[in-house]
């Protein structure tokens, strides 16, 4: 078991696009263990690859109740979004501490590059689209926060402020 350190926030490759992933090599599914072990570790829900300061498009989700169900993704793009939004209460390790209620979709369609290196196509519902939905927001350099309004979003980082 492999758990890699969390960039802290403000660090700047928090705020910097991951680049595409070329082919499923074995070090990029070590990569994917690692991204696994951690998010148990958190615990969360999600990860991407960003966060631990590997600027290649990589995700891990897994919302399943039991675990052990985790869905590896290189170079996750969002096809279809639902009309219908859903609210959730968002963190991230990056800025442990603090939360915030985020809507967005509550299904995606995303395609991805999988272990196999083939092109799939999967459909998130609930949870596990929130969370793939976080992920593509990380590997594209934004943060949770950055969909609240100005108001909220400085509380919220004045807030973890004092906690650190």
């Amino acid at each position: 078991m492999t758990v890699r350190t969390c960039l802290p926030w403000p660090d700047k490759r928090l705020r910097t696009e991951a680049d595409e992933v070329a082919e499923i090599t074995d070090e990029i599914r070590t990569i994917w263990d690692d991204m696994i072990d951690t998010m148990e570790a958190t615990p969360g829900v999600g990860l991407a690859a960003t966060q631990i300061g590997v600027m290649l498009r990589l995700a891990v989700v897994d919302g399943s109740a039991e675990r052990g169900k985790a869905v590896r993704l290189a170079n996750p793009e969002i096809l279809h979004s639902s009309i219908e939004l859903r609210e959730h209460e968002e963190a991230s390790p990056n800025l442990p501490g603090v939360s915030a209620k985020i809507k967005r979709p509550r299904a995606v369609t995303v395609k991805y590059v999988n272990e196999q290196g083939m092109v799939d196509r999967r459909d998130f519902v609930g949870i596990d689209a929130t969370s793939v939905q976080h992920q593509i927001d990380h590997l594209n350099g934004k943060m949770y926060f950055d969909r609240l309004s100005k108001v909220k979003r400085d509380m919220l980082l004045r807030k973890a402020k004092k906690l650190t």
